[in-house]
Formats: structure tokens, C-alpha cells, sequence
């Protein structure tokens, strides 16, 4: 049974829009979904479906000038949704840290990976630079980088496209935030790198025992991951449950025709 205090992130009735002329139009369109200690919660949906602009509404990272954001993000018994600026750039990072798709534009070009890492130590921490160091390291080593003393000294271009995408989850965990919230996390990366970076999160879930919020369309990688699953199609939640429960007994006809689409083991066609 749920234990209260397990409860992590409570979304409650969420839009965001984004301003069209005079109007706006909601790419999240009244959005309920919680996540709890210890879990992991998958976001599914096609391209333009509303995921990834539901996860940067989480997070805060819309310019409030041209989107309106309502409704209740609720953590730690703070309301995110209008949360001041200041008071969110603590949380951010530092509470909730974010991993996002796209590892080269995530990282500063200009600086060392050491640097880059140390940077959210600096900000969110009181840690002395010989602490710092200390810890860039060790989170070099959780996550999986051989040689962790060369490559704090490298620069985002000398490094492969999976050696930078664990750089991007290093920092996102390394003030060990009880949210993470992963936006495609390998989408650009080969089979045997996406598996092994679905892995380390899941490593990393079990350590700290946080809740990951994995935006996704990838079916086999809810599949392989994922606890429960909310299906969101054109900017709404259409189905949630467990992943065994809506895997096998779908009911809305998107969820079922995203099923229909993953490819089939012949282990599925002897079933």
C-alpha cells in the first residue's frame, strides 16, 4: 500500500499555452499524474502528443511572456505553478534535476566536463572546491565513465554521443535530487548505448531511491523500465495504470494502435 509521505510530485489539472496571436493554445491540456518514492513513471506519446512540453512545465523552464501555465504542480508542500523565479532556480537542480535529449546542446562547449559538473555543486551546495572535485569524480564513476580524471579534463567534442549523454545525467543527479526527469534520453543514441543508458537509470533509481518521470514513444523502452505508464495523446493523459495492466488490457483506441505498432518477438506470435 501507498504510504503518503512516498509521494513525490502531485499534478493537478494542468495546462500550458503557448501564445498564438492573442490567444493561447494548450499543448498540455488539463494533466493529472503523480509519482511517488522508488518508481518510475513513463510519459508515451507521438511527436507533438504534449510529453516534453509537460515535462519543461514541471521543471519551469517556460518564458511566462509567451506561455501561460495553470493548475497545480504540488512538491514539498510547495506549489511550482507562479513559484517565484528565485525560489525555483533553488529547486531546480537541485531538487529536480533534469535530463534532456539532446546531450551536445545541453552542455556548455566552451567549458570542461569537470567544470560543468562542479557548476550545480557550486550553486546548490556548501561543499569546498576540494569536496567539489572529490564528488565529480565519484559521479563520473556512477556513471560508468572510464577514466574519470582525463574526462573532467575534456571538452563536450572530444567526448562519443553516449559519453556525453552520461555527463548530462551526472549533473542532473549529482546533488542527488528525489525527482528526475529524463526527455528522451536516447533517442540519439544506437541500440546497445540506449540500453545501457536505460540501465544506469535504473541503477541510479534504485541507489537514490527517487521517482524518474522518462518521457518517451518508445513502447519496448516502457516496457523494459517503466512501473506505470500514462499515455498522452494531443496534449491529454488518455490512459495511466501499471505497465502490465495497460499493456494488456488497453482501452482507448490511440494507446491500443501504439501497441499494434511495436514490433513482434516470435516468442509474442506463439503466445
Amino acid at each position: 500500500m501507498d504510504k503518503p509521505e512516498d509521494l513525490l510530485l502531485d499534478v493537478q489539472h494542468l495546462h500550458t499555452g503557448f501564445r498564438l496571436g492573442d490567444d493561447y493554445y494548450d499543448a498540455v491540456d488539463d494533466v493529472s499524474i503523480t509519482l511517488r518514492k522508488d518508481e518510475i513513471l513513463a510519459i508515451v506519446g507521438e511527436s507533438g502528443s504534449g510529453k516534453s512540453t509537460l515535462a519543461t512545465s514541471i521543471i519551469g523552464l517556460h518564458d511566462p511572456r509567451n506561455t501561460k501555465v495553470t493548475g497545480d504542480i504540488l512538491y514539498n508542500n510547495l506549489n511550482l505553478v507562479g513559484l517565484n523565479e528565485a525560489l525555483f532556480d533553488r529547486i531546480r537542480g537541485k531538487d529536480i534535476g533534469m535530463i534532456f535529449q539532446d546531450p551536445l546542446a545541453a552542455l556548455n562547449p566552451l567549458m570542461r566536463i569537470g567544470e560543468q559538473i562542479e557548476e550545480t555543486l557550486v550553486y546548490h551546495t556548501k561543499m569546498n572546491k576540494e569536496e567539489r572535485e572529490s564528488r565529480v569524480l565519484e559521479l563520473l564513476n556512477q556513471v560508468g565513465i572510464p577514466n574519470p580524471e582525463r574526462t573532467a579534463r575534456s571538452y563536450p567534442h572530444e567526448l562519443s554521443g553516449g559519453m556525453r549523454q552520461r555527463i548530462v545525467i551526472a549533473i542532473a543527479i549529482a546533488c542527488k535530487p528525489p525527482i528526475i526527469i529524463a526527455d528522451e534520453p536516447t533517442t540519439a543514441l544506437d541500440v546497445t548505448i540506449q540500453a545501457q543508458i536505460l540501465d544506469l537509470l535504473e541503477d541510479i533509481q534504485r541507489e537514490m531511491h527517487s521517482g524518474i518521470i522518462l518521457i518517451t514513444h518508445d513502447l519496448g523502452v516502457v516496457a523494459e523500465t517503466a512501473d506505470r505508464v500514462a499515455v498522452m495523446y494531443a496534449g491529454q493523459i488518455v490512459e495511466s495504470g501499471s505497465v502490465m495492466d495497460v499493456f494488456k488490457h488497453p482501452t482507448h483506441p490511440y494507446t491500443r494502435s501504439l501497441l499494434r505498432s511495436m514490433p513482434q518477438t516470435d516468442s509474442d506470435d506463439d503466445e
